[in-house]
């Protein structure tokens, strides 16, 4: 039987830990927080990051691998951009991982946490000192 070379197979459970992998260290992670607010350039994320322009490069070249950005390159200066369907396949690898009917209900309480926190601080606020 032939397999037709268009047909994607599913990643290897290897392949999933090395994405997870890349995401987890602190540096590339600040790198991709800075990246959710659109296209920067490579001295904007090195001033937004604190990082120095030869660290930044090390770990812009690992996400450029993993494929979890694209750059572009406008006259002197390089561009920067999260793909989003990268990042979409490593939400993915994690939503796998939540137990079955667990997904909405977290949500549910990450709801009603954030309620409670925040009529804990209405009634801070609201309390006058005499």
């Amino acid at each position: 039987m032939m397999v037709s070379a268009s047909v994607q197979t599913a990643p290897s459970t290897e392949e999933q830990a090395e994405l997870l992998r890349v995401l987890g260290h602190p540096m590339r992670l600040a790198i991709l927080k800075e990246l959710t607010g659109g296209e920067r350039a490579v001295g904007d994320i090195a001033e937004r990051t604190g990082l120095g322009l030869s660290v930044l490069s090390q770990q812009l070249a690992i996400l450029r691998k993993a494929a979890l950005v694209s750059s572009r390159r406008e006259a002197k200066q390089v561009f920067y951009a999260i793909d989003a369907d990268q990042m979409k396949a490593a939400q993915s690898i994690l939503e796998a991982l939540v137990p079955a009917g667990e997904a909405s209900g977290a949500r549910q309480d990450a709801r009603a946490a954030d309620s409670r926190l925040g009529a804990a601080m209405f009634a801070q606020v609201s309390r006058v000192p005499r």
